[in-house]
Formats: structure tokens, sequence, C-alpha cells
């Protein structure tokens, strides 16, 4: 089977100590933390050099858990990495719960093998897991090297972040593979495939894929992609897993607007899965308790969700969501991907002005992230910042986005330099937030 979600690439490769355009990358000051490891020639270990940068959120005194940002295959989406940690909107949820934001940056050089790292059983899972304990250290969160994890991951990413579910069922709250699915079917040409557990089985999974890998539209270079999709899905679910499919109908294998409807979909699992005290094991989610519909593949009418005690069709065929309202959220997004969101973001604090320069700080929305803010001077309009943000592959947002979803660089700041106010003389600035919805802040 050609090109399952992405495509491995077997090349000798000679591991330099510092990989190039891995050197670049946004400073790690308090809140943000980092470590990097060297690549490894002793077998079963992670080859590649990794960077592993951790945002813990300001004032919290004990973590609840990690939830983890993971690139995909490629030079340029392994790059993408080194500012995920950074990115407002995750940082977002991840203050929500109490949990840190890790994004790792896998030193994969081009054209290389990316299974080396995406198979998480070849030392990226050792690798992970020390950088977690060294990060607790750093941090002064000792915590970090044992609260649960959640994860979301991108292509190869999809692929680590579906068999460390498989792995570590235990230690997952949850897990979204955007584009890539771990191996559970033996083959020619194939990883080691992966053996499904009961335990794995509990763990709230996402498989999100672009309706142009394969499901409606049938040629490409993602073409392959719903297979291997399908094949997990089909797998996982035939044994009761906690598992649903959210085909984007706009995309192939970019992210797209996907992030709109994974940040409530890992709110409600969050909320529902996370120990109220440090240590203690994750909570089960009830599968009575959620909402079942027909597996959607891009085509043919979209059946609304319904309780999963009203639900009367085949269970193999059908998917999990974990409520009422993510069942809606999906409803809309496998239609045109535009989740709703009626409510305004928070209001930006901390403004000050030194001569024309203006600083502040915002939180993103939680659901509809960050879209940029208004400057207003003696209660009159004076600049929209940015004047347009910049996405490619979805809605305009603050931070800009690169490929794997993750901010580019250098960081966007949040600073407007007026050139238009009158020397010696006082004015009155407020500044407006304003979500990617339009919705805007007091």
């Amino acid at each position: 089977m050609r090109n399952v979600a992405f495509t491995f690439f077997a090349l000798a490769i000679s591991l330099p100590a510092q990989l190039a355009p891995y050197d670049v990358f946004p400073p790690a000051e308090p809140p943000y933390y980092r470590v990097r490891y060297e690549g490894s020639t002793k077998p079963g270990e992670l080859v590649y050099g990794v960077n592993y940068t951790v945002w813990v959120p300001p004032g919290v005194k004990t973590l609840r858990g990690v939830i983890v940002h993971q690139h995909g295959c490629g030079e340029g989406s392994c790059k993408s990495g080194l500012t995920g940690a950074y990115d407002l909107h995750w940082q977002a949820l991840a203050k929500k719960h109490g949990c840190a934001l890790l994004s790792p940056s896998y030193e994969q050089p081009d054209k290389a093998d990316c299974q080396m790292w995406c198979d998480p059983r070849k030392g990226s899972d050792a690798a992970f897991q020390k950088g977690l304990a060294d990060l607790g250290a750093k941090s002064g969160h000792a915590e970090l090297a044992t609260v649960p994890w959640a994860l979301w991951g991108h292509s190869g990413g999809g692929h680590w972040a579906g068999g460390m579910v498989l792995l570590h069922p235990d230690r997952i709250a949850a897990a979204w593979l955007r584009s890539g699915v771990p191996p559970v079917k033996a083959g020619e040409g194939r990883p080691t495939a992966y053996t499904i557990s009961e335990a794995s089985c509990q763990v709230p999974v996402m498989c999100n894929l672009g309706t142009k890998e394969g499901v409606t539209v049938k040629e490409g270079r993602f073409a392959g992609g719903w297979a291997g999709v399908e094949t997990f899905f089909t797998a996982m679910r035939a044994k009761g897993a906690l598992i649903a499919v959210a085909v984007d109908p706009l995309t192939s294998h970019e992210c797209g607007n996907q992030r709109y409807l994974a940040m409530p979909w890992f709110d409600a699992c969050l909320s529902a899965r996370l120990p109220g005290k440090s240590g203690a094991p994750l909570k089960p989610m009830s599968a009575a308790d959620g909402w079942i519909a027909p597996l959607y593949a891009g085509e043919g009418e979209i059946v609304a969700p319904v309780p999963a005690a009203k639900f009367a069709g085949t269970k193999e065929k059908s998917i999990w969501l974990p409520n009422e309202a993510i069942a809606r959220d999906w409803a809309q997004y496998v239609k045109d991907s535009a989740v709703p969101d009626t409510t305004p973001p928070p209001a930006p604090s901390n403004l000050r002005v030194t001569g024309n320069e203006l600083t502040w700080e915002a939180d993103a929305d939680l659901e509809s992230g960050l879209a940029g803010f208004i400057i207003e001077r003696d209660g009159q309009f004076l600049a929209n910042v940015p004047d347009r943000g910049k996405n490619p592959f979805g809605r305009p947002i603050f931070q800009n986005l690169q490929y794997s979803d993750t901010p580019t660089q250098p960081l966007v700041q949040m600073h407007y330099t007026d050139t238009t106010a009158g020397t010696g003389t006082t004015h009155r600035y407020r500044v407006i937030a304003v979500n990617t919805v339009g919705l805007k802040s007091r």
C-alpha cells in the first residue's frame, strides 16, 4: 500500500553534532525550558538529535498533565516543532487544565528515515520520557516525569502519538492523530505492527485527515492516507475503542482548521479524565455516556450523532464522541470546518506605553484562538495588529501558522508603534482582542 499518511525514506546518513536548520529557535527563558540530546549510535536508541521545549503556566503549583504537540516527518516539519510550545492557543488549553505544553523537534536530516523517530520503539519513547524528567528538574516541577499525557500529532507525529497510546495507555488522557496512524496490521513493507490492548481502547482517540488524502480524492502524494486510517480505526473500534474519525472537507495533508475541533475535544477529554489529585490514576470515560454516529468518509449525507443508548447502527462502523457539544462541533467540522464559537476572547492585560511604543499581554480564546488586536487612541480606531494574520492553510491567526500547525519564526510580538502620535501630547489607548470568528473582547 502506498503513502500510508506519509512516506518513509531509508538512507544511510551521517549525523553531525548540530544539524542546520535546527540551530535557530526562540529563547527558552522561564516559563519556557529546553533540553537537547545528541543522536545515539547505540542499537535501539534514538539516532537523531532532539530538542524538547516546554512551557509551564506561570503560577501553577503542581502540574496535572502535559500536552504534547508533535510535528510530522521531514526537515521542514521537524524544524517547525521548535515553536510549538510558544503557541498561545495551545497554551490556553494547557493553562485551563494546569498542564505543561511540550513540543519536540527531532533533528531529522532532509530525506532521512522518518520512521527512526516516529516509531517510538526506536528510541523516541525513551528520549521523550528522559526529556520529561530532565525538564521537570529544570523547571522545579518534578511531577512532569509522572503526570498524564495528552498527545497531538501530525503525519509522522500521528504515527508516534498513536504508537504511544498502544504502548502506554495508562498514561494517556487523549490522543489526536492528524494525517498519520500507527500500523496495527502486519504485512510486507510495513513497520512491525502494534498489539491493541483492552487498556488502549479506553483512551479517547480522534483520527483526523483531509478529504484529499484518499477519502474523496483518490490520487496524489497522500492518497493512501485514508486506507491507513480506515485500517487503524476499524481494528480499534471492533474492540470497543473510544475512537472517532473527523474528515476535513477542505484539505489534503496540511492541518487546515483542525485546531478548532481539537481544542474543545481535548477540553472535554481532559475535563473528564484528569485526576483531581496529583499522582492519582486517570479517570475512565464512560462509553455509554458518549454520542455515536455512523462513520462518515466524506461522501453522502452526514448523519447527526445521537446518544449512545439511542444508536441502532453497527458499532464497528460507528464513531464515538465524548458528549453532545463535541458531537455538534464534529458535525459542523466535517461539513465545512467552520466550528462555531459564541463567546468573546479574554481581554488583553498589562498594557504599557513608553513614548510611542505600546506593549501588552493576552491569552488566546480557548475555542477560537487569537486573530489579532484592535488599537484605539482617544476612543477612536487607530490600527489592526497585524493588518491580517497569515495562515495559508486555514483561518488567519495572530501568530501565523506553518504546515505542521505551529507559529512562524520570528515569533510575532504584542507590540505597536504609534507613528502618528503628536509630540508633547497625551493620549489614552485601548487594546481589544479579536478571535478567529471575529468576536471582540472587552
